[in-house]
């Protein structure tokens, strides 16, 4: 479990980082220079990633409760609007313009999809991590960021693009997640 406390204390750092601290940021930035500082962000969090991925692979179960089977259906109905959350930043559609950190909600959404279904040690440790951290991280950027402006409405073909790579990200979700994590993500 060291592995996996690692990866999510290292993710917790370096995210918070330039949320907390925006003038170090800039100022390591600028040291650095613009491009070689986020290739360096990068690779911190792969980093981070890969620990917590190898982390959880081999941690040893410790189960805490034995979650019902109908949750797996919730779980996989709040990661498709996880996904839609995470994908709304890059299209001009209605839920982009309602949601203020889209990308945060959307780690919000799949780290209590996953807390739902997953009632061992490692995975309160992993999804819970996570979703303190995008707690955090909402709180942290709307105080440094001051009060919303709304991006423009959206259009009905922003619609249709973020409906499509949705669909799409999510059906490459649900066919990597069992050979890449050694659980299926449908039931089968």
């Amino acid at each position: 479990m060291t592995i996996l406390i690692l990866g999510v204390a290292l993710w917790w750092v370096s995210h918070l980082f330039p949320i907390l601290s925006p003038r170090l940021r800039a100022t390591a930035a600028a040291t650095l220079g613009e491009t070689p500082y986020r290739g360096l962000f990068a690779l911190v969090s792969l980093l981070a990633v890969g620990l917590m991925v190898a982390g959880y692979r081999h941690a040893p179960v410790v189960d805490l409760w034995f979650p019902p089977a109908w949750t797996v259906h919730v779980n996989n109905l709040l990661m498709l609007l996880a996904v839609a959350l995470m994908a709304a930043r890059s299209f001009p559609s209605r839920l982009r313009r309602s949601v203020r950190h889209p990308m945060l909600t959307g780690v919000k959404t799949w780290a209590a999809a996953h807390l739902l279904v997953n009632g061992d040690l490692a995975s309160v440790l992993l999804f819970g991590g996570l979703l303190g951290w995008a707690v955090v991280a909402v709180i942290g950027s709307n105080r440094r960021d001051g009060p919303w402006v709304r991006p423009g409405p959206g259009t009905t073909a922003g619609a249709v693009q973020h409906a499509a790579a949705t669909l799409v990200a999510f059906a490459v979700i649900v066919a990597i997640h069992g050979p890449l994590l050694g659980v299926r993500a449908v039931p089968g």
